[in-house]
């Protein structure tokens, strides 16, 4: 790591100056405006951006709490202590964690040379990065669910990959485009993230898991993977064939760790592709009304407009504007 840049991680922010100064428990609204402790991203992303790091902050215990994006915790030096749904794990110098947005945790007061670097990342920021990565590989899985945000299971990958060189690389690189952005840096970031994820999913035999219902996660998965291959034209009782499960439990399994009908999540895959269409592509509305599955355009118009606030074409026009 550049000499410049370690300095920056090493030195006291305001918040640490103040926790030093005697403030004894973490300033909850600085990470929430909500009475629940759920940390929120609007807090620590700038409006529009999909990923960011910031240092953890040190000398603190942060009790139970859970976040609404994707969290990494890398190890830079020292070690980081954290609970996790009650299991205790120390990462080393070196080690990843991967946490979803439904994890409960809580951290240790970290030393002054403790240095942990959490990436903040908004669960859309990976719906390119996982067509990079092996259908049944560990992370893929674990990415999958985070796309969907009604997933409601908490879980976790812990990478224990210290010797790994190449890793540690990766990291340094992304941390310093963070730190020192550039008009590259975006995407040089999506690459340089792909890229780390591709080599952690070669470590598997280093990965320490940890899911609260592994058998229901399963069928989930693979209800999602379904939706995100045929959602055109997809239905409950295909998937459930597919499966070689009743059409009744997969309806009830999505239910339970979704909290919607496989209809309503059917249609947020449909309106999101509708979104990445209007914005991605100059397909015309009717073409694009065809193209996630609509035969009725009246109704598209009607769910779009439910959800968004606003038409197809309002939409596009408000993004090719902000652009």
């Amino acid at each position: 790591m550049r000499e410049d840049i370690y300095q920056r991680l090493i030195a006291l922010t305001e918040e640490e100056e103040k926790i030093l100064n005697g403030e004894e428990n973490v300033n909850k609204s600085l990470y929430t405006d909500n009475g629940e402790f759920i940390v929120d991203s609007r807090k620590l992303l700038q409006t529009g951006e999909l990923i960011d790091i910031r240092r953890h902050t040190r000398f603190v215990h942060f009790p139970k709490h859970k976040h609404n994006y994707i969290e990494f915790n890398y190890v830079y030096k020292g070690q980081l202590t954290q609970n996790i749904d009650d299991r205790k794990i120390t990462l080393k110098q070196g080690e990843f964690i991967f946490l979803n947005q439904y994890i409960t945790h809580e951290i240790e007061a970290s030393e002054e040379e403790d240095i942990i670097i959490n990436f903040i990342i908004k669960p859309e920021f990976f719906d390119y990065i996982i067509t990079l990565l092996e259908d049944e590989s560990l992370i893929s899985k674990f990415l999958l669910t985070t796309l969907y945000k009604d997933y409601s299971e908490g879980e976790y990958l812990y990478f224990k990959v210290a010797d790994k060189n190449y890793i540690q690389e990766l990291a340094e690189k992304i941390i310093t485009e963070l730190y020192e952005p550039s008009i590259m840096s975006k995407a040089t970031i999506k690459l340089l993230v792909g890229l780390l994820l591709v080599e952690l999913v070669k470590r598997s035999k280093d990965i320490e898991t940890y899911s609260a219902n592994n058998y229901d996660k399963l069928l989930i998965i693979q209800s999602f993977k379904y939706i995100d291959k045929y959602y055109r034209n997809a239905n409950l009782f295909e998937l459930a064939k597919k499966l070689n499960q009743p059409h009744y439990k997969i309806s009830k399994l999505i239910k339970k760790h979704t909290k919607m009908t496989f209809k309503e999540l059917l249609q947020e895959k449909k309106l999101s592709k509708a979104i990445e269409l209007l914005k991605l592509t100059e397909y015309s509305i009717v073409e694009i009304i065809d193209l996630v599955g609509y035969e009725n355009p009246t109704y598209f118009y009607k769910i779009f407009k439910g959800k968004y606030g606003v038409t197809p074409k309002e939409y596009r026009g408000k993004k090719l504007h902000e652009d």
